[in-house]
Formats: structure tokens, C-alpha cells, sequence
């Protein structure tokens, strides 16, 4: 996507932005004949209205745009279907932050999931605002796209061998470390809980470890729920329900696109990125309601419910993380259905420590990077309670899923590890300009600038 942009200098169009509040003001400093053409066309300069006012030769003289605000991040991104192919120059004072975003958006607006059709139409492109940040642009554009690409694919072309090669590639590309635990390594290696959870697929589950950065700067840990397709084991969901559970992976694309936006742009960290990946599949040896299985940490877990298998393999995954003693552990999950009742399929769930929790929906709420903070109410933990072992994987009733499988994360966390859990979407279920119907990225942005925030200086 990184053609739709251009050099300064470029022959282009000028595209001059106008919202709504500021549309009568603005009208009445256009030339008479303009104002007539565009009264004639009914622009008011609502959101995703365009414009192009005729020259005196018949060819477009310039657009005007209609945006709810200037700093909004889709502000732009429906221009791309609707103007005439050809370059465009914004001709409106913009600061920093607002032509980085709306520069983002423009090219948010040419992405499509092509891996399997051919691609017709070419992109406009956009001249480079000076007063965009180039490389932060570049980044979120590289980050958003890898999620959605990861996700969009489906399970035949995206199982644990080739999401374990994507993160393989990534680390290549940056100079990182990588290894990859599969199969029966996984029980050699103490990662009994992805290994059970993954054992039933023609593939073998694995844990990536991604390490990368100076020894001596602070460990952060990414962590990712990593499961290529969820049928639910046998607790099988229904038809409708796994419908999209190739997405169920969502939340180790997140983690590899966070961590290659940190190691583009070196930050100060020692970066470990940890994803549990397997396929939750039936078969003869698949978990059974009421096993028990163990995990990492030593903690043995009834299992109430084979469909909450992603909680799983993130146990063991914060474990390890905490054995190194990180300064602070991010983790990225499609986890629960509760959490989408509870706050719609566009507002990821934030449970967290915090001091961390501070940071986050500060630097979030500064990206306009849309997040909410949900209670780690430990009241509820007894209804994770199991006769038989240490905690069940399931509670006791349906009552706030997303709170109950963020209190069994948590007893796999040491508790003065700096931690925030994302149960997240990673889904577009319907259209708008820039985010197409399919895999969507969340609160990378706002995550970002809130480790560029503690750790890039």
C-alpha cells in the first residue's frame, strides 16, 4: 500500500478539507461561480462528501471534502473509491498529528484482501503532507495490514506450520531471534497446556519465542493467543458460531504486529514476543469435559469447557513470561463472546494492572485509539473453583465471561509484573471507508505510542 503515496513536487490536484461546522464561512470566500457549482451539487461539507470544481478548461481545479474533524484517522478514506484516478495534494494547514493520521487513512482506503482475486483498480495517490511523520505513518500502515492479512486468511492456508513460519519471517526481517517448540518438544519443554490443547490437529501445536534487543534495556513481553481455527474440541460450537473462528488467531497477529512496529523503530526494550499456537480440533485424543491437564506453572486444571481452550495456552504463555521477570506483559486474545455482548465488536477490553492500565488508555484516548478499561473483580473468582483440581477453565455460571477468563489469566501472572490482557475482536463484521468487511487491527496505535511514550527516549 505504500503506492498511494508521492514526492512533494508531484503534478497534482489540491484537495481542501472543510467540515460541516465551517461550511457557510467557507463557502462565502469561494469565487460565485464555485459557490453556484457547489450549491448545485449539494455539498455541505457533511462527512465523506466530495466536490471537484471545473477549471476554466473543463478539468478539475480542485476538490473539496467533507470531514467530521480534522484529525480524524478515516476522515479520508472513502476519497479513495470516489475520486478520479490521478495524485492529490492537501491544500489545507495541517499539524503533525493530523496529517500523519489522515494520511493513514487515505491508505487504509486502498487496502482489500486480494490473496485469492485479481486486483482491477489502481490507487489515487496522495502527495506527502510535509507535516506528516513519514516513518510512524509507514509503521501503523505495515502493522494494521499485517494483522488483517493474518487474519483474513483462511485456516487451509494458515495453520500453526504457516502462522509459525509468519512469525519466523518477521523475526528474519528485523534481525530478531526466534525458536519454535512443536509437537511432543512442547512436553520436553514444559508447555503442556498448548500441547493439550493442540494435540488432536493434523498439525502440531508450537510456541514461538521472538527475542529481540539490547540485553541490558527493559524486557516487555508480547504475548498472543495463536489458534488457527476453533471447532470448540468437543464442545463443538455450532455452524454459525465457527463460522469466523479462523480468526481465532487474531490475537497472535496482533502481538507480531506490535513487536514489529517496536523493532522498526529500535525502540529502548528488550522485546520477547511469546505465541501459543495450535488448532482446536476433534479427534481421538482431543481433551473431554471434566479431564484435568496440567500446566506451566504447575497448577492443574479441571476442564470445564474444551471451547475455553485459548485461556489455555495463554497460561502457559504468561508464565513463561514471568519467569524472566519482565517489566511488563501484553497480551493479545479473540477470548471471549462476553466481551463483545458487553462492549460491541469495535471496543477491545482492557484488563489490567494499574499503573499500566494508566498508561495505556492515556496514550489510546491520545491516538484516538479506542479502548475500555473492564474490573478484574476478584469476587468472581470462586466461581472458577474445581473440586478436583486447582481452578476450573470454565465458571460456575454464564454471568461476565470476558472478567471470569481475565481472573484465570491472572493467577498465572506474578503480581508484581506490570500486566494488561486485550480480549479483542480482530473482526470488521460490516463496512465502513477504510475498515472492510474482514480482519481488523486494534489498539496498535495507542499501544505503541505508549511504549514509544516510556521506552523511546
Amino acid at each position: 500500500m505504500r503506492d498511494v503515496f508521492c514526492e512533494p513536487g508531484t503534478e497534482s490536484t489540491p484537495l481542501t478539507l472543510v467540515t460541516h461546522a465551517e461550511f457557510a464561512e467557507f463557502q462565502n470566500s469561494l469565487e460565485p461561480h464555485d459557490q453556484a457549482w457547489v450549491t448545485a451539487n449539494g455539498f455541505t461539507a457533511n462527512a465523506g462528501q466530495l466536490v471537484a470544481l471545473p477549471g476554466p478548461d473543463g478539468k478539475v481545479k480542485r476538490v473539496l471534502a467533507g470531514i467530521s474533524r480534522i484529525d480524524d484517522v478515516y476522515a479520508l478514506a472513502s476519497a479513495q473509491g470516489a475520486l478520479p484516478k490521478g495524485d492529490y495534494r492537501f491544500d489545507t494547514p495541517l499539524e503533525g498529528e493530523a496529517a500523519s493520521r489522515l494520511a493513514l487513512g487515505w491508505a487504509l482506503g486502498t487496502y482489500s484482501f486480494d490473496r485469492y482475486r485479481t486486483r482491477t483498480k489502481s490507487p489515487t495517490r496522495l502527495v506527502w503532507p510535509e507535516e506528516a511523520d513519514r516513518a510512524l505513518v509507514l509503521r501503523e500502515l505495515e502493522a494494521i495490514k499485517l494483522v488483517r492479512d493474518l487474519v483474513n486468511l483462511p485456516a487451509n492456508d494458515l495453520g500453526p506450520v504457516a502462522l509459525g513460519e509468519a512469525a519466523r519471517a518477521i523475526a528474519v526481517a528485523h534481525g530478531a531471534i526466534c525458536h519454535i517448540t512443536a509437537g511432543d518438544d512442547l512436553i520436553r519443554a514444559n508447555f503442556p497446556a498448548v500441547y493439550a490443547v493442540g494435540k488432536a490437529a493434523a498439525e502440531t501445536p508450537r510456541v514461538v519465542d521472538m527475542r529481540w534487543g539490547n540485553a541490558h534495556h527493559p524486557e516487555i513481553t508480547l504475548i498472543g493467543k495463536g489458534i488457527t481455527f476453533d471447532t470448540g474440541g468437543l464442545d463443538i460450537k455450532t455452524g454459525s458460531s465457527m463460522d469466523l473462528m479462523k480468526k481465532d488467531m487474531g490475537g497472535a497477529a496482533h502481538a507480531l504486529a506490535l513487536g514489529q512496529m517496536v523493532m522498526d523503530a529500535k525502540l529502548k526494550v528488550r522485546l520477547r514476543i511469546l505465541l501459543g499456537i495450535a488448532e482446536n480440533a476433534i479427534g481421538p485424543n482431543a481433551n473431554r469435559p471434566g479431564d484435568v491437564i496440567k500446566t506451566r506453572a504447575g497448577m492443574t486444571v479441571e476442564i470445564g469447557n474444551t471451547d475455553a481452550e485459548g485461556r489455555l495456552v495463554l497460561a502457559d504463555m504468561l508464565d513463561a513470561a514471568c519467569e524472566a521477570n519482565p517489566v511488563a506483559v501484553i497480551d493479545f486474545a479473540t477470548l471471549t463472546g462476553a466481551a463483545r455482548i458487553a462492549l460491541g465488536p469495535d471496543l477491545p477490553a482492557l484488563f489490567a494492572t494499574d499503573a499500566l492500565a494508566e498508561d495505556i488508555l492515556k496514550s489510546c484516548a491520545a491516538a484516538d485509539d479506542p479502548v475500555w478499561r473492564m474490573p478484574l473483580w476478584q469476587p468472581y473468582r470462586r466461581n472458577m473453583d474445581s473440586k478436583i483440581a486447582d481452578i476450573n477453565n470454565n465458571a460456575s455460571n454464564s454471568f461476565a465471561g470476558a472478567i471470569h477468563a481475565a481472573l484465570f489469566l491472572q493467577d498465572f501472572v506474578k503480581p508484581k509484573v506490570e500486566w494488561a490482557h486485550f480480549d479483542l475482536y480482530a473482526w470488521n463484521a460490516s463496512a465502513r471507508p477504510g475498515r472492510p468487511v474482514g480482519g481488523e487491527a486494534f489498539v496498535l496505535r495507542g499501544l505503541f505510542r505508549m511504549l514509544s511514550d516510556r521506552y523511546g527516549k
